[in-house]
């Protein structure tokens, strides 16, 4: 029988015991209901499925790892089991994500898209868990890189495309993994030392994290950030929030400042629908920023309508 290597294999998750006798086998990357199924791993990849185990009981000794094999990269978590086996679930790193253009939004709203990385400030995206919400953030942050060039830091847990390297002919991305909550401010105040010009921040969940994100959106970068939200309102209000615990009132201020483009979106039958408010520089836009301050953000939504409808008959948004 020829034997396969593992990368043509359609997993998404591959689960090896590395102490003990059980076979491994993997969920597959087909869609509707059969995604969920747990399969066998077929016997045309046991030589390399062999390799792959030594290579990770030989070269890995933490509990949580990135394990590079191959043309693979795969994130490791080791599990002992109440029979006292000890198992690996790996979960593949995807490679670059989709072009911005084909992700579903208008043709429109992704020019405008586009344009922000010309511009420093916050670019929020809000949204249930999979809802591609990491998806939309490193495309755009690959869409930066290759056309406007420059250095892009990415702050996850873990992370899910593999950006690291070389992009364009000026544009370089580095990646980082964080497993506590103290590690995303952290983690972001140390990337600042890089001089990134863009920065990719996978969830903010604490004050410190929604503070030192504010300061960077307002220093000369441009932030990308997700936020677990049911609307933009929501989103908006939670970053707030949580940095009116660290600065007090002037969260306001520094979110006002920084505000570039707010988007909620969803995952449906028909494909992605979204919310979205881009805030320019002078115009709408200073209405924008104003009822940021006010603490009107409910507000927002009617601006959000008009963009919206500027969108479908003009193609453009006025800011």
């Amino acid at each position: 029988m020829e034997q396969k290597k593992l990368n043509t294999l359609p997993f998404v998750d591959l689960y090896i015991c590395v102490e003990g006798n059980a076979p491994p086998h993997y969920r597959g990357s087909t869609k509707g209901l059969k995604k969920h199924l747990d399969i066998a791993i077929p016997p045309q990849y046991k030589e390399d499925m062999l390799g792959l185990t030594e290579h990770i009981k030989n070269n890995i000794s933490e509990d949580w790892a990135m394990v590079d094999y191959g043309e693979m990269r795969l994130r490791a978590v080791f599990v002992n089991t109440a029979n006292r086996q000890k198992w690996v679930a790996l979960r593949r790193v995807k490679d670059l994500p989709p072009p911005l253009a084909a992700l579903g939004f208008p043709p429109g709203l992704v020019a405008h898209l586009q344009e922000l990385g010309n511009r420093d400030g916050l670019i929020l995206i809000c949204g249930a868990t999979g809802m591609g919400k990491t998806t939309t953030c490193c495309s755009m942050i690959l869409d930066f890189i290759v056309n406007y060039g420059g250095v892009a830091f990415t702050i996850e847990d873990p992370v899910e495309y593999n950006l690291a390297g070389r992009h364009g002919d000026s544009g370089y991305c580095f990646q980082v993994d964080v497993h506590e909550e103290h590690e995303w401010a952290e983690m972001l105040q140390r990337s600042l030392r890089c001089h990134p010009r863009y920065i990719f921040i996978g969830e903010v969940c604490t004050p410190d994290c929604a503070n030192q994100l504010l300061r960077a959106a307002t220093s000369g970068h441009t932030v990308i950030a997700t936020v677990h939200a049911g609307s933009m309102q929501e989103g908006l209000e939670g970053i707030l929030q949580l940095a009116e615990q660290k600065v007090g009132e002037r969260a306001k201020q520094l979110l006002a400042s920084s505000l570039s483009a707010v988007i909620h979106q969803s995952l449906g039958q028909f494909g992605l629908a979204m919310r979205f408010l881009i805030a320019g520089q002078s115009g709408q836009s200073a209405a924008v920023r104003s009822l940021i301050r006010e603490n009107k953000i409910g507000q927002l939504n009617t601006i959000a309508d008009q963009q919206s409808a500027q969108l479908q008959q003009n193609g453009r948004i006025s800011l």
